[in-house]
């Protein structure tokens, strides 16, 4: 059953390769014939897919229709380019502005608010969005791993190491989890500079929008605020995010629609609503668990413990750009769960002082791994999927020219902090 599940799952990924346009029917396909096959049971695909990912999308995605025909992305985007000398600059300010953004709230959330600016901005350019909407996105995967509540990876850590909110900046006299995260964010503005090097256009606010309506503003501002102050809550349900997301979607259709006296703008929202995306995510989580079902991610988590040995340099290292390459194609999420406990055993074998050098270790490569493709991460897939709708397809070229070097970048320079300050 594993060389089928094996097969199946490389035949969908050189699908989802050849034909972008194919994605969701690639996964979808792919976790009926899991499905069909036993390879992920049926009492196993409620459980597989992650509700609150989906949720957190729907109510974002309609909280941000409303943010884009409110005039206010146009008004901000007006902002940037008074900012910004030329559209590198544009480029590198509105990857640090989605950067900071992650670091409290999710990544997906992060993209489908900064994106519909980007948007705008390159709307007014009369340039391609495409590579600007790829640095905000792998951007804000960096990012989400520099605090507790910035990832649901950051998350499952200090859940299972029983870290809190300030174990991210300081913990047992050594600097943490953050400051390795936003040395390689540092470290990347050079990169990106030479990325869009070419890219000296003078930029300018002609003219400057009036926003129509702050209340999609206030709303999503609101949600940030609840999603921020809900990290903070002990022992709340898995879809605490997503419900958070849904209630201020809903609350913004009911409020804009009695503003109105009339529902054309909830048809409006609900009918821009990505549901290809929605659909594609759904597929892979159904095929993450079957592929997790299948055993593959305990082999591949035995594998990277096994190469390392005793060697504490060789089995750091490994888990790193292991982690960075299996993150790539698989989702870190699943991937996280399984290592934590087995990199504890190891540590516990090792007789180390703190675990939390191995710890570090993945989520370095798990979180920062998902940028290499655009299907690593569910803040690329929203990406790659809001371009889509704007009639920009973009291939694993396209964004893997982004996604190498700022990847690498960013792992390397994490990858050394932390060896320097833990080992």
């Amino acid at each position: 059953m594993k060389i089928i599940a094996i097969l199946l799952f490389i035949a969908m990924y050189v699908v989802m390769i050849a034909f972008p346009s194919k994605r969701p029917h690639a996964a979808l396909i792919t976790a009926l014939l899991y499905i069909l096959l036993g390879i992920l049971p049926l009492s196993d695909i409620i459980g597989s897919i992650d509700w609150n990912v989906l949720m957190m999308l729907f109510g974002t995605m309609i909280i941000v229709d409303y943010f884009i025909e409110s005039g206010m992305p146009s008004r901000l985007a007006d902002c940037l380019l008074d900012l910004a000398p030329n559209v590198m600059w544009v480029t590198i300010l509105m990857s640090t502005f989605a950067g900071i953004i992650s670091a409290f709230i999710d990544n997906v959330a992060t993209v489908l608010m900064v994106a519909p600016v980007a948007l705008v901005i390159c709307r007014k350019l009369k340039i391609s969005p495409v590579p600007m909407v790829i640095s905000i996105a792998v951007s804000s995967n960096l990012q989400g791993a520099a605090t507790l509540v910035g990832d649901t990876t950051s998350i499952m850590l200090g859940a299972y190491a029983h870290m809190d909110f300030m174990d991210f900046f300081w913990t047992d006299g050594k600097p943490g989890m953050f400051f390795a995260v936003e040395l390689g964010a540092a470290a990347t503005i050079p990169i990106m500079m030479i990325l869009f090097r070419k890219n000296r256009e003078p930029v300018q606010a002609r003219e400057h929008t009036e926003v129509q309506d702050y209340f999609p503003t206030f709303s999503m501002i609101g949600y940030v605020a609840v999603l921020i102050c809900a990290s903070f809550i002990p022992n709340k349900p898995d879809i605490t995010n997503g419900l958070i997301c849904c209630f201020f979607g809903i609350l913004t259709i009911l409020v804009e629609s009695v503003k109105t006296h009339s529902f054309l703008s909830a048809r409006h929202a609900l009918t821009n609503v990505d549901y290809v995306t929605l659909c594609l995510l759904a597929g892979l989580f159904l095929v993450i668990g079957g592929v997790t079902n299948a055993g593959l991610i305990d082999d591949l988590a035995d594998f990277i413990v096994k190469a390392g040995d005793d060697n504490l340099f060789v089995l750091y290292s490994i888990v790193v750009w292991g982690s960075v390459l299996i993150s790539a194609f698989i989702d870190n999420i699943p991937y996280v769960a399984t290592m934590l406990p087995v990199l504890r055993g190891v540590n516990a074998l090792l007789g180390t002082a703190s675990p939390n050098l191995l710890y570090y270790g993945l989520l370095t490569g798990a979180t920062l791994g998902g940028n290499l493709t655009p299907i690593g991460a569910s803040a690329n897939i929203a990406a790659v999927g809001m371009l889509r709708k704007g009639g920009h397809e973009v291939s694993f070229r396209d964004f893997m020219r982004i996604g190498i070097p700022f990847t690498l970048t960013a792992v390397l320079v994490g990858y050394l902090f932390i060896w320097g300050f833990w080992h």
